[in-house]
């Protein structure tokens, strides 16, 4: 089949390489001008999320204080904003989290086992890095962990809760003054470089043949045909006008991954979905002393902010704004932004003081697409020739190469590697 992928992020590379390894020819249109530009350049290092990170649960938005949370609200927070809140909120219930981690789990496995495919398959080098360290400043935010550190005994996920002492005994850089409540280490986890192995994917891809990248174009709409599908491209700033056929790709499907850009194409084919876009931070910075520089990744587990050592720097990623789904593509606003990125550098100082040059660091803001129960969007929607593939949120970017696995094996007709109440969770047809 000829297949369209909208979107170069690390989910539509992910799936343009499950299609074309189950034997698809495919086409991926990007409106920047190469892969990995847009929220996938700010991700995190985090590869697969935990009960820990996950963005529902006891943890997610447990104090409304910005202090304590690591979540700015900005002003004209509005109905929607408040609606998806109110939505998560359900979910800190143990119970409530216990059963939606359960339909999470199966994916994150299968992205695990997909990506250390791809991985071993080409001998990928994309600065990966075993041990994430999570550390909880508070007895009360330690209790509020609890369902979660249930979970992963449920699951059998190896990991170690520790004290504050044989954290720093562990990680050199953690100090044990001001005094904090513990932490929690998965060995076996690892951050990565995720814009770099996006684009290693395409490298591959751009080898092997079968994949078109259609560089700095973007969708304007999807037509919907009976038994075939197309993309109607917008005209390119300052382009001669050429006629309207040659601006229209056609297909025998159609995989929109294009991040929250997203939502406006499905709308005008009359699919909304309620997923809330939620604007992220990172620091890139430059490491200032090495003797302070930690040797595996931390995360506070509470505020939600990740630091991963990526050869001679830090990425910090976290400082997550809500605000009116209408105004993402505004600026936030120079206050609003500056509260966000001095969530990051305070972390910084507190976990591993004197590890990051923060005045020379590179900052980075973008949106990412999160749903009112937690999970992500994928599947065929509203037409037999339309399948989605985005809000997975900032809690993992490995779950994009299960996603791909997954909407691959549906346009193939191959049962899924997935069990049936898991996908039925991550349909798009859920929130009718």
């Amino acid at each position: 089949m000829d297949v369209i992928v909208i979107g170069g992020g690390i989910a539509g590379v992910a799936t343009a390489y499950q299609l074309r390894a189950a034997g698809h020819r495919v086409c991926v249109v990007e409106r920047h001008a190469t892969v990995a530009q847009g929220a996938t350049y700010g991700h995190s290092g985090t590869v697969l999320p935990t009960p820990l990170d996950v963005w529902f649960g006891p943890t997610f938005m447990a104090s409304r204080q910005n202090a304590k949370n690591g979540i700015v609200n900005k002003a004209g927070f509005n109905g929607p904003a408040r609606q998806l809140v109110k939505q998560l909120a359900e979910l800190q219930e143990p119970n409530a989290f216990g059963h939606q981690y359960g339909l999470l789990r199966p994916l994150i496995e299968l992205s695990r086992d997909t990506l250390a495919d791809m991985e071993a398959r080409f001998g990928l080098e994309f600065e990966q890095a075993s041990g994430v360290l999570y550390l909880v400043r508070t007895e009360q935010e330690w209790q509020q962990l609890r369902p979660a550190l249930g979970l992963l005994r449920l699951f059998e996920v190896p990991h170690h809760e520790l004290t504050p002492e044989q954290c720093a005994a562990f990680e050199h850089s953690v100090r044990t003054e001001p005094a904090f409540a513990g932490g929690v280490l998965f060995d076996q986890e690892r951050t990565a470089n995720c814009p770099l192995f996006t684009k290693l994917i395409k490298q591959t891809l751009d080898t092997q043949g079968d994949v078109q990248f259609m560089l700095g174009c973007e969708v304007a709409s999807i037509r919907l045909e009976g038994q075939r599908a197309a993309v109607e491209l917008a005209p390119r700033p300052g382009a001669a006008s050429r006629s309207r056929e040659v601006d229209v790709i056609h297909a025998d499907a159609v995989v929109v991954a294009a991040g929250h850009g997203s939502l406006a194409l499905l709308e005008r084919l009359g699919l909304r979905l309620p997923l809330h876009p939620l604007r992220l931070h990172t620091l890139v910075a430059p490491i200032a002393h090495e003797e302070c520089a930690p040797h595996v990744a931390i995360v506070d587990a509470v505020k939600r902010i990740a630091i991963s050592r990526m050869n001679h720097r830090l990425r910090i990623a976290g400082g997550a704004v809500l605000q009116s789904a209408g105004q993402i593509d505004k600026p936030l606003g120079e206050a609003v932004t500056k509260e966000a990125l001095a969530l990051l550098g305070q972390a910084t100082h507190d976990w591993i003081p004197g590890a990051a040059r923060i005045s020379a660091a590179l900052p980075w803001e973008g949106a990412k697409l999160l749903s009112p129960d937690g999970l992500p969007v994928i599947g065929n929607a509203l037409h037999p020739r339309l399948f989605v593939n985005i809000g997975h949120g900032p809690a993992g970017w490995g779950l994009a190469c299960g996603s791909g696995k997954l909407v691959a094996d549906l346009i193939s007709g191959s049962a899924p590697e997935l069990p049936a109440d898991t996908l039925a969770a991550l349909r798009a047809d859920r929130f009718r």
